[in-house]
């Protein structure tokens, strides 16, 4: 039996290029809106990818036909990162396969799980360093302290000290570069890499930073890869691929890079929307610091702690639905195939963006506005699977999902449950589309000690 097809709507260049150019989240947001959730084809010149925004066609692309959407290298945003990347844990094929079966056993549950007493020691750690500030009244910007915080964590329990925090604040800001500079080829995809652009220079640089530190690192840790040393880069050296044999120098150098930026980019650039939004909305703001109060009270933050802080985790849940941590996924159909009624030609590009189904009238009520408790048990029950899905779906979701809930409700429990803050510039910055989504404005606070709110 056949398949009955239809056209694939079409959004014109007119109604799509001008707010790219202008303020590209908002035109993405309003192209996905005026979809209604069907397949549509973005019209973008010489480009015109399908734009596949309904929970039940991601589901289709994601998962029950991933082998059929793939990375590919000349991918919408794969192409430009690639550079920076290689191939590895965030490419896809033979490279990918080995990588992920050397990287997986790392962040599974359980193993996180066991970690989270050492996260919170590193974390308090670097908590401790706001006192001053705290006591002086001088202000911080919350992007570069979450940013220390996590670098200090990250180094300690993942890359057991092989990368000093220093470095690490070094990667942070040659990453946040490279972000930057990539855009202008992600919204052309269509221009040749051999073709100069603006920020290519700025790239270059960034990319040659980072393996200026990172690569005497590797090499070092190649004879020190032991059996009882479980850092990501010695479990990298040691691992075996499918037909036994090791990773290449350049395969691990690859791996490193991106698990430094997966493990320390996607918690520090959510949380900085956070202070924002629950500054503007103090009933938010009381329930939280009621249940950190109530679990949590003048103790260090624990394990056993974390699956009490439930409202925490629905902060948080909110907080992916407006900023997802991967804001973009292409694929290319290796085969032709059909999605919601569209019929996808071989070799075609998909966009899949969860900044734009999250933001859907379609999918979410007042989609503007954050509201923690769409995350209640029951709302989440009733929910399609992939009507919030920050951090992809299938074989590809990100290895680091489990990671960010415990690093962050670590985080926002410390925090909070120490210091009480006020935003130096009140109202919550724009998005500033990148490689990653960042706040358009820093975010400046102050901060007071909670032991001295009763003085």
């Amino acid at each position: 039996m056949s398949v009955q097809t239809r056209r694939a709507g079409s959004v014109p260049l007119r109604h799509v290029l001008p707010g790219l150019l202008r303020d590209p989240a908002r035109a993405l947001i309003d192209t996905g809106e005026r979809s209604g959730g069907e397949v549509v084809k973005l019209n973008l010149g010489s480009f015109r990818p399908f734009l596949v925004t309904h929970p039940d066609h991601l589901q289709r692309v994601l998962r029950e036909r991933s082998e059929n959407y793939v990375r590919a290298g000349d991918g919408l945003q794969w192409r430009p990162l690639k550079r920076l990347f290689g191939e590895g844990i965030l490419s896809d094929g033979e490279h990918w396969t080995n990588s992920r079966q050397i990287l997986q056993p790392l962040f599974t549950a359980r193993r996180i799980d066991g970690l989270v007493d050492r996260l919170a020691v590193a974390i308090e750690d670097a908590i401790d360093e706001l006192a001053e500030p705290a006591r002086t009244g001088a202000p911080v910007d919350m992007g570069t302290v979450q940013a220390q915080i996590v670098c200090r964590a990250v180094m300690r329990v993942f890359f057991a000290d092989k990368i000093t925090v220093t470095d690490a604040m070094r990667i942070m800001k040659a990453q946040d570069a490279i972000a930057r500079s990539v855009m202008p080829r992600i919204l052309l995809p269509w221009a040749p890499l051999a073709a100069p652009m603006p920020g290519d220079r700025t790239f270059r640089r960034a990319v040659q930073l980072i393996d200026d530190v990172l690569l005497p690192t590797v090499r070092a840790a190649r004879d020190t890869a032991h059996e009882d040393a479980d850092d990501i880069i010695s479990t990298l050296w040691r691992g075996r691929t499918e037909d036994g044999g090791q990773l290449d120098e350049r395969q691990v150098r690859n791996d490193t890079v991106a698990m430094v930026a997966t493990t320390t980019e996607t918690t520090i650039s959510v949380l900085t929307w956070l202070w924002p939004h629950i500054e503007q909305d103090p009933a938010i703001a009381a329930r939280l610091y009621a249940e950190l109060d109530e679990v949590v009270g003048d103790q260090p933050v624990r394990r056993e702690h974390l699956r009490e802080l439930r409202y925490t985790r629905q902060v948080l849940d909110e907080l992916l639905r407006l900023y997802p941590i991967g804001w973009l996924f292409p694929r290319t159909a290796v085969e032709e195939d059909v999605v919601g009624g569209v019929r996808i030609p071989a070799g075609a590009t998909l966009v899949v963006s969860p900044l734009i189904t999250h933001r859907m009238s379609t999918f979410w009520d007042r989609p503007e506005v954050f509201d923690p408790d769409r995350f209640s048990p029951e709302l989440v029950r009733a929910r399609p699977k992939y009507a919030h899905f920050p951090f992809g779906g299938g074989p590809h979701q990100c290895i680091g999902m489990h990671l960010f809930y415990l690093e962050a409700t670590l985080i926002v429990a410390t925090l909070l449950s120490r210091f009480r803050f006020r935003l130096r510039r009140p109202g919550v910055p724009g998005i500033k589309v990148a490689a990653a989504l960042r706040p358009l404005d820093r975010v400046e606070v102050t901060l007071r000690p909670v032991q001295g709110l009763a003085a």
